[in-house]
């Protein structure tokens, strides 16, 4: 079976319009990508509010076959119950023919639509760590996420991880489940000169060699481990940390800072331009990456392409983003993190040659691949409709 050549498929886009990291990249790349692959495919983006901000407009701008559908009527002054149950009654009034959950549900009521739908999860980190949400929330995603799983005719997952999550916790055959894995943006493949990392360096008063790790700032995400392996490091090294501060655990590192005399060596970047990111990389000693447990890893993946060597923790999925050249270290061992940053800064051949296998790798997480597999996904959605 083949996908029509002309299709109106409906799409999830509350992220897409409101998010700006994670869940809201994942949902543009999408939409970009069906829509400039499938011209003749009417998108609808069905949303709350449709507040086009500076990362959605210029999709939005570029492709005619773009719509948006948002609440109207008594729906307007209940826009979360339009989104769990409202949207079931657009998809008729819209002609959809295919209905995609971008951000890991799907309207409560899908079932009575009969649009074949298909949701992307990507992720189960609440059930891995559960003492990093709050209770009430872990109930809804539970309970969400569960639901849109048993209800989709396909289940896409973004790593091998992720799909043994959802096969093991909510008893999901895999092979329902497609894993598509998502590539980084292409300005992280472009080349970046020394001129490009010197004016990055100049913009955020980075004049020392330093380590990198971006990623909120979060317990999960683990800073703690670079900072413990800072203090076995060189004195000129320093660290830089880009993204947003978590109430809490931004003071707890903090704390460590000041007791372990580490003050002047760590940097944290909250505001950092995402088109500064390749160059933030690039000018890096090596990057961190020790979070305790990811559906994917973009920014593994991000760094090995602008040629930094990336140290990443085990227990998860990033080894599948690293590749198998990549050091591993546990979360907790910063002497094993010591050891392999080491090695990495002090022997340059080593450096080169993990950058080179890296890139190699990491070739498999590309545009083309992802956008194919997306349409393979949509054809088994359909002809598994039933």
């Amino acid at each position: 079976m083949n996908l029509p050549e002309n299709l109106i498929i409906g799409f999830d886009a509350k992220r897409a319009f409101v998010n700006n990291t994670g869940l809201g990249n994942y949902s543009r790349l999408v939409i970009d990508s069906v829509a400039a692959a499938r011209p003749r495919w009417e998108l609808m983006l069905l949303t709350p509010a449709n507040r086009a901000g500076d990362r959605i407009s210029p999709i939005l701008s570029a492709h005619s076959n773009i719509k948006t559908a948002t609440p109207h009527g008594c729906m307007k002054a209940v826009k979360p119950l339009w989104r769990s149950f409202g949207i079931t009654a657009e998809l008729s009034r819209l002609n959809v023919g295919l209905f995609h959950g971008l951000s890991n549900e799907l309207p409560l009521n899908i079932r009575r639509s009969r649009v074949p739908s298909v949701v992307t999860i990507h992720d189960l980190i609440f059930r891995r760590f559960p003492d990093n949400y709050n209770y009430p929330d872990r109930l809804i995603y539970d309970y969400k996420f569960k639901k849109a799983a048993i209800d989709a005719d396909r289940v896409i997952a973004v790593s091998r991880r992720t799909r043994d999550d959802i096969t093991e916790l909510y008893g999901i055959s895999p092979d329902k489940i497609d894993i598509v894995y998502q590539g980084c943006d292409s300005r992280f493949m472009n080349s970046i000169s020394p001129d490009d990392v010197e004016t990055v360096r100049l913009k955020y008063g980075l004049s020392n060699p330093y380590i990198i790790g971006v990623g909120t700032v979060e317990i999960r995400k683990n800073q703690l481990l670079t900072l413990k392996a800072l203090r076995g490091l060189p004195r000129e090294i320093h660290a830089v940390i880009v993204g947003r501060r978590s109430r809490g655990y931004g003071e707890v590192l903090d704390r460590y800072i000041r007791e372990n005399g580490l003050a002047g060596r760590v940097h944290f970047l909250e505001n950092a331009v995402f088109d500064d990111f390749p160059a933030l990389y690039a000018g890096a000693l090596l990057s961190s990456y020790p979070s305790r447990y990811e559906g994917f890893g973009i920014p593994v993946i991000e760094s090995i392409n602008a040629g930094t060597p990336v140290i990443v923790a085990s227990g998860s999925c990033l080894e599948e983003a690293a590749g198998p050249d990549m050091p591993v270290v546990s979360p907790d061992d910063d002497e094993a993190f010591v050891s392999a940053a080491l090695e990495i800064i002090d022997d340059q051949a080593y450096r080169a040659d993990l950058v080179r296998r890296g890139r190699e790798y990491v070739k498999r997480f590309n545009h083309e691949d992802f956008t194919r597999n997306i349409f393979e996904s949509y054809r088994k959605t359909i002809e598994s409709h039933g």
